[in-house]
């Protein structure tokens, strides 16, 4: 696809980014916090596999999915799940060297910082992770404003985010983008009235994103690239 053919034939002013699923593959270190935690709590590890269909919705509620062993978490207690969440925060904070920034990320970041277009992350992660990991993985210098899981008290779906970027960067909906990988991606980036599209190589508890209707999936970053040089 082309970028402009979202836009009239020209590029959008500003390009929000979901992280984890999107930009980077966090799976193997949030599974090992995890693992952790279980087994810290005398459970038994979930593994990645599982994991990967757990992520999405922010730290608590994959420590609580991670408790139930499954999407469905709502007979997990209060008071198992906030120990959990301490646990989790402090394993995850400690080590993300498995990591890895998917390819082509830092070829269209680069190129649309180049034209110009203002950058930014909405992720459900919680904010004091999303700064240090893109620094550490080489993305720290792209993007102007971060909103994590924890900066609003509402998380995707809830478009509060996108539509608080939006504000800051002084841009119509109409002229932004959002790309993220899974359905609450698709619909905050909906609700916004912001043109979404969808990696398929993501995290979406194992559903074709292409079920979500976005405006576009695409495989990877640089056909978004390779389409407007």
């Amino acid at each position: 696809m082309q970028l402009r053919e979202l836009f009239d034939g020209q590029l959008p002013r500003l390009v929000m980014f979901d992280l984890d699923g999107t930009l980077v593959d966090s799976v193997p270190d949030l599974a090992a916090a995890v693992d952790k935690v279980l087994l810290d709590l005398g459970r038994a590890p979930a593994g990645v596999a599982r994991v990967r269909d757990w992520v999405g919705n922010g730290a608590s509620v994959l420590v609580r999915r991670a408790l139930a062993g499954g999407l469905q978490h709502a007979h997990v207690a209060e008071a198992d799940a906030a120990e959990a969440l301490q646990l989790f925060m402090q394993a995850y904070a400690e080590n993300h060297a498995l990591t890895r920034v998917y390819p082509g990320v830092k070829d269209m970041l680069g190129w649309l910082t180049e034209q110009g277009i203002a950058l930014a992350i909405v992720t459900n992660k919680p904010e004091r992770f999303v700064a240090p990991l893109l620094d550490e993985k080489g993305l720290g210098g792209y993007f102007r404003w971060i909103v994590g899981g924890d900066t609003l008290p509402q998380q995707k779906p809830d478009p509060a985010a996108l539509l608080h970027i939006l504000r800051l960067a002084q841009v119509e909906a109409r002229q932004a983008l959002f790309v993220g990988d899974s359905r609450n991606d698709v619909l905050a980036a909906k609700a916004a009235g912001v043109p979404c599209v969808a990696l398929s190589y993501g995290y979406n508890h194992g559903r074709p994103i292409a079920e979500e209707s976005p405006a576009r999936v695409i495989d990877d970053l640089r056909e978004l690239l390779l389409a407007t040089e």
